[in-house]
C-alpha cells in the first residue's frame, strides 16, 4: 500500500497523566504504520518543535524502539548523558535494557524522525526521572505511581 504522509492525520495528544502532558507540547506524530495497516510494529513520523521532547525519559520491558533522524539536530538523553543526533543517524533501544532515553529539540529548527517500535503485549514502561510507570493493557496504557497507585484520569 502506497501512502502519502501528507494524507496521514497528525496527533499532538498524549496518553500521559495530566501533570506530564505539558512536557511533550510541540510533539506531532503521524501513525504511518497504522495508515499502512501494520499489526506487528508501529512506525511514526515525528516532528519536534524547538524546545519540545519526544517523551519523558523512559525504557520498555518488552518492546524494542528504533529512531532514524531525517531532518534537524536533536539531543538524545540517556543514562550515559547527552549526545547530538543529526540527519542519517540511527539509535536503537532493545527491550529490557534499563537505559532511560528521550529526544529533546534544543535547536531553533524543527526536528523530524522516524520512530519504530514493536507491539509486544504485556509491555511496561519505566520512567526513571518521574514517579510514573505505564502498563500495556487491552484497553490502552494504564499509568501508576511507582508504588502501584493509579493516576486519576
Amino acid at each position: 500500500m502506497i501512502i502519502d504522509p501528507q494524507n496521514v492525520p497528525s496527533r499532538t495528544t498524549s496518553n500521559y497523566p495530566e501533570q506530564f502532558k505539558h512536557l511533550i507540547a510541540g510533539r506531532i506524530k503521524q501513525a504511518l504504520g497504522n495508515a499502512a495497516g501494520l499489526k506487528n510494529f508501529g512506525v511514526n513520523l515525528v516532528t519536534l518543535a524547538p524546545g519540545s521532547c519526544s517523551a519523558l525519559r523512559h525504557w520498555h520491558t518488552r518492546q524494542d524502539e528504533f529512531i532514524y533522524v531525517l531532518e534537524g539536530e536533536v539531543t538524545l538523553i540517556t543514562n550515559a548523558g547527552s549526545q547530538i543526533l543529526q540527519p542519517g543517524m540511527i539509535v536503537g533501544f532493545p527491550a529490557s535494557e534499563e537505559d532511560g532515553h528521550q529526544l529533546v529539540n534544543k535547536s531553533q529548527r524543527p526536528v523530524v524522525y522516524l520512530e519504530v517500535g514493536d507491539r509486544t503485549v504485556d509491555d511496561e514502561v519505566n520512567y526513571p526521572d518521574n514517579d510514573l510507570i505505564a502498563k500495556a493493557s487491552p484497553y490502552g496504557w494504564i499509568f501508576t505511581h511507582k508504588d502501584g497507585t493509579l493516576y486519576e484520569r
